[in-house]
């Protein structure tokens, strides 16, 4: 399986009260030593370089805790790879549901409204790759990279990349 970065979070302004970055970093790393933190611009998961990106100017944001205990949820979970988008959906998920056990443990409330948001970034985004270019119905992905419409038959593919607009280019029929 490749490698894939997960859940890149951006961290917008907000007044909730939690423990900071740098705090539940240093825990972490004491609670989990086989994981790898790397400051970045971003919250990232890396499976194939086996280590969390994460964003060290959000220190004072509660919302900088919530996406490392995230990403932490994807490493300990074991995230990889997916095979469809509803697949990656799932793994969202689950990483956020982890991202509540550990916040639990380590004394932290992560707001719903946040966890519901990130979610509907790939629920946007799912929606909008597998709407059928022709005739606007939501399809069925028929591949890691294709969909095709149950009702016109249309067939398009889309990119790997999550985090790439999600232009959806029709297949043309050889000559018929």
């Amino acid at each position: 399986m490749k490698g894939l970065f997960l859940a890149a979070i951006s961290t917008p302004k907000g007044d909730a009260e939690c423990v900071t970055l740098p705090k539940l970093l240093e825990r972490i790393r004491t609670d989990y030593p086989r994981v790898q933190f790397v400051e970045s611009n971003q919250f990232s998961w890396h499976a194939g370089a086996k280590h969390i990106s994460y964003l060290a100017t959000a220190a004072d944001d509660p919302r900088g805790t919530w996406a490392l205990l995230h990403e932490l949820g994807h490493a300990l979970l074991n995230h990889t790879d997916y095979e469809s988008d509803a697949e990656l959906l799932g793994m969202e998920v689950a990483a956020w549901e982890k991202a509540e056990e550990l916040a639990s443990a380590y004394g932290i409330q992560i707001a719903d409204d946040y966890t519901q948001h990130c979610l509907d970034s790939y629920r946007d985004w799912l929606h909008v790759r597998a709407t059928c270019p022709s005739c606007y119905v939501r399809s069925l992905q028929t591949s890691p990279r294709s969909y095709t419409c149950h009702s016109c038959g249309t067939t398009w593919n889309v990119s790997r990349s999550r985090h790439c607009r999600p232009y959806r280019k029709k297949r043309v029929a050889a000559n018929r």
